[in-house]
């Protein structure tokens, strides 16, 4: 019945930091939408951003920043993500080290975003 995941909405404590790292640090797109609300774009989904205290409503029941776990596949393999990162002085929190994702295994190096986040950051092996 569920064809794909279209969006999630991330709570956070500053819309200003969050933006900021997930499009320099991720190479994410910001965007505007609604009255003025941000969010996130890549590829065919998006990141709706809810700043702690001011969310939209309808809502999760508790929506906390740093609640968040997240694996994005990215185009980057491990070295060339791992170089990236650390020249953006970016600490890695573990990695690069072998997961399964949802098609297969997965090469994965975890990161935190500036509410505490973890993210994870893979490429699948035999692509």
């Amino acid at each position: 019945m569920i064809k794909r995941l279209d969006h999630v909405v991330l709570t956070v404590k500053s819309l200003e930091d969050s933006l900021r790292f997930y499009t320099e640090v991720l190479g994410m797109e910001e965007m505007t939408f609604g009255n003025g609300r941000k969010a996130l774009a890549f590829g065919d989904q998006k990141i709706n951003l809810h700043e702690y205290k001011r969310e939209f409503v309808p809502k999760a029941a508790h929506p906390t920043p740093g609640s968040a776990d997240w694996c994005f596949i990215t185009s980057l393999d491990s070295d060339s993500l791992l170089r990236h990162l650390t020249a953006l002085g970016i600490a890695i929190e573990e990695g690069p080290v072998t997961r399964t994702g949802s098609l297969g295994p997965i090469s994965s190096i975890y990161i935190r975003d500036p509410d505490n986040n973890l993210i994870e950051l893979s490429t699948y092996i035999n692509e």
